[in-house]
């Protein structure tokens, strides 16, 4: 993929799948290190799938052959000497302590570094493929973050739903102006 921000997309829609009623999405970022991680309450993988989940011709779907998301990504973590991490909790083994979580790890001073890109728009369409789901989005710099959490505008918006076009606007501009003005000091 062009930009890991599109990564984030298709990793978090596989949560989704998975029956995640909350998926963490957290970039940390070093001068020398971009990490990225991804945390779900979904379904879980067994061990079995957990095995393949990153082999290109391994895949759960039935509308394909091929499932290229996680092998991508570790494909372009390596490629900058990085690594990438899935582990997995199945809900038949841990019915109240399921979930999987991705974890990539970048060195971003490295030729073949893929740019993270704008995440706003991936988080954005997140929230409005799926304005039921809980989504809880960081970005650490060393020196301010950037946040957003759906569970938090929910309790304030009550019964608007967070589809809405007035509400994804809104989180769009709340988003970009962290970004423009550097978000909140750490």
């Amino acid at each position: 993929m062009k930009e890991l921000s599109l990564n984030i997309l298709d990793i978090a829609e596989n949560s989704v799948k998975a029956g995640a009623t909350l998926t963490e999405i957290c970039i940390e970022e070093t001068p020398d290190l971009l990490t990225l991680t991804i945390r779900d309450n979904g379904c879980g993988m067994t061990e079995e799938v957990l095995r393949g989940v990153t082999d290109p011709f391994y895949t759960t779907r039935t509308t394909r052959k091929v499932g290229m998301g996680l092998p991508l990504l570790k494909l372009e973590a390596e490629q900058t000497g990085g690594s990438l991490t899935v582990t997995s909790r199945h809900e038949k083994e841990y019915p109240t302590d399921h979930g999987t979580t991705v974890c990539s790890v970048f060195h971003k001073n490295h030729i073949d570094f893929t740019p993270l890109g704008n995440v706003v728009p991936s988080i954005t369409t997140l929230i409005q493929g799926h304005p039921d789901t809980d989504f809880l989005f960081t970005h650490i710099f060393p020196n301010y973050t950037v946040s957003l959490d759906t569970r938090e505008l929910r309790t304030v918006l009550e019964d608007v739903p967070l589809g809405s076009y007035e509400v994804l606007k809104w989180i769009e501009e709340y988003l970009d102006e962290q970004y423009e003005s550097g978000g909140k000091t750490v």
